[in-house]
C-alpha cells in the first residue's frame, strides 16, 4: 500500500487528532529524582528519561511563601527516591507534564496534600468532588496552612 498526498495528510490529520487522547490516557511509571516544590516534581522513566510532572487538580505554597517548604518536605518523604505512577491529564504551557501521582502503596500525593492542608484545589483547572472535599475538610477542620485565617493562594503570592 502505497501514501497519496491526500492520504498521507489524512494520516497526519488523524495522527494529531488522536495523539492527545492516547497521551492524556496514558499511564507513565519512573522514579523521583527531584521534588522542585509542593506540587511539581521530575522523574526518570525507564528509558532514562527525565520527565518535569505537575500535579494535577492542586496548587502548593511556593518556595519562600508559608508552608512552602512543608508541603515541598511532605512529598519528598512520600516519594523521593522512590518509583510513582503517574496518570496523565494535559502537559501545561511549561512543558511539564500534569497529572495525577500515585505511590507504589497506592497514595494519591494529589489528594494527600489537600487532606493535610498543604495545597488549594485548583478547581479552575478541575472539578473533582474528592479533591474540593479534602480542602473543604482540612479548612473546617484547620489542618495545616487552614490554621492561619488569612492564608494566601500562591496564584496570588505570584502576581
Amino acid at each position: 500500500m502505497s501514501f497519496t498526498p491526500k492520504r498521507e495528510s489524512a494520516f497526519a490529520i488523524l495522527f494529531f487528532l488522536l495523539l492527545p487522547i492516547y497521551l492524556f490516557s496514558q499511564t507513565i511509571k519512573g522514579k523521583v529524582i527531584r521534588v522542585a516544590d509542593g506540587d511539581t516534581i521530575t522523574i526518570l522513566d525507564s528509558a532514562n528519561n527525565q520527565l518535569r510532572v505537575r500535579l494535577y487538580g492542586i496548587d502548593a505554597p511556593e518556595k519562600g511563601q508559608d508552608f512552602g517548604n512543608v508541603a515541598k518536605n511532605f512529598i519528598s518523604d512520600l516519594c523521593f527516591s522512590k518509583t510513582v505512577s503517574i496518570d496523565i491529564k494535559d502537559i501545561d504551557r511549561y512543558g511539564r507534564t500534569v497529572g495525577i501521582v500515585w505511590t507504589v502503596d497506592s497514595i494519591n500525593l494529589n489528594l494527600e496534600l489537600l487532606r493535610s492542608g498543604l495545597a488549594w484545589h485548583y478547581k479552575h483547572f478541575d472539578n473533582s468532588d474528592d479533591l474540593a472535599q479534602a480542602e473543604h475538610l482540612a479548612k473546617i477542620n484547620k489542618v495545616g496552612l487552614w490554621k492561619h485565617p488569612n492564608a494566601l493562594p500562591p496564584c496570588e503570592f505570584r502576581s
